[in-house]
C-alpha cells in the first residue's frame, strides 16, 4: 500500500497545487484525496504510475491529460479537455463533463454518469494494442465523434439533464474514419450522414457494449441491466479516407 495524503485546497492556485502533488509523488505518495476542488487545472496530468486520485468538487480543464496509468475518480463535475491525448488509465465522474472530453484519447477509459458537451472524442484513436474507450450515461453535444480515427464511444442517454434532446447532437461522426460509436436506442435520421455507416449492434458488439457498460454501472453504483436489453446501434464509417476525393483531380 502506498502512501495516502488528503489535500484541503479551497482557493488554492492550480500550478501550487499541481507542484505540490508532485512533490509528495517524489515523497512516496500515490494515493490522493483533493477535497473542495474549484476549476483547478491540470490535475493528474502527464503523471505515469500506478497513482489513485479521488477529486472532489469540480475538476478543472485538462484534467487527466496525456496521463499514462492513474486512476481518477472525480465526484462532482468535469471541465472541459478531460483526457485530453491521454494514454492509459480511468477516469470516473459522478456528474457531468464539458466539451472534447478523450481529444485523441489514445488508450484507457472514461466513464460520465450525466451528459457531456461538444467535440467528444475528437481525433480519438487506437495506439498499437491499446483501446480507448468512453462511456456516456447521459447524452453528446454536436460533433460527437468528429475525425474520430479508432476507439470505442458508447452513448446511453439514460442520465441525461434533458428529457427532450435526441442522445447525439449535429454533425455526429463528422470525417469519421475508424472506430465505432454505439447509441442506445439510436439518434434520429436527420442527425446521420451519408458518410457514416449504421446497422443494429449484434454479436461481439453487444458483448463489447455489455463489458463495458457492466463496467460504467459498477464505477457509479447504477443499475444497468435494463439499459442492456435495449437495442443499440453501431456507427462507423463508410471510408476510411472520407475526404479523399478532396485532393484527387477528377
Amino acid at each position: 500500500m502506498g502512501k495516502k495524503v488528503c489535500i484541503k485546497v479551497n482557493g488554492m492556485y492550480y500550478k501550487d497545487l499541481n507542484q505540490k502533488i508532485r512533490d509528495l509523488i517524489r515523497d512516496g505518495y500515490t494515493e490522493f484525496t483533493l477535497e473542495d476542488v474549484n476549476g483547478q487545472r491540470y490535475l493528474a496530468t502527464a503523471l505515469d504510475g500506478d497513482y489513485n486520485f479521488l477529486i472532489k468538487g469540480v475538476a478543472g480543464q485538462d484534467t487527466g491529460a496525456f496521463m499514462r496509468g492513474p486512476y481518477v475518480r472525480i465526484e462532482g463535475n468535469a471541465q472541459d479537455g478531460l483526457g485530453n491525448t491521454m494514454d492509459d488509465g480511468r477516469i470516473v465522474v459522478t456528474g457531468m463533463a464539458g466539451d472534447v472530453l478523450g481529444y485523441g484519447m489514445r488508450g484507457g477509459e472514461i466513464y460520465v454518469k450525466g451528459d457531456v458537451g461538444y467535440r467528444v472524442g475528437i481525433h480519438m484513436k487506437a495506439y498499437q494494442q491499446k483501446l480507448p474507450v468512453i462511456v456516456i450515461g447521459g447524452k453528446a453535444g454536436d460533433f460527437l465523434g468528429e475525425y474520430m480515427a479508432g476507439g470505442i464511444l458508447i452513448v446511453l442517454g439514460a442520465f441525461s439533464q434533458d428529457k427532450v434532446a435526441p442522445n447525439t447532437g449535429r454533425s455526429l461522426a463528422t470525417g469519421i474514419h475508424g472506430g465505432a460509436i454505439y447509441v442506445r436506442n439510436g439518434v434520429p435520421e436527420f442527425l446521420l450522414a451519408d458518410n457514416l455507416r449504421v446497422e443494429k449492434a449484434t454479436g461481439p458488439d453487444q458483448e463489447l457494449i455489455e463489458k463495458y457498460v457492466r463496467n460504467f454501472g459498477q464505477e457509479l453504483g447504477v443499475e444497468v441491466e435494463g439499459l442492456l436489453k435495449d437495442d443499440f446501434i453501431k456507427i462507423t464509417p463508410k471510408s476510411h479516407r472520407p475526404y479523399g476525393n478532396l485532393y484527387v483531380p477528377n
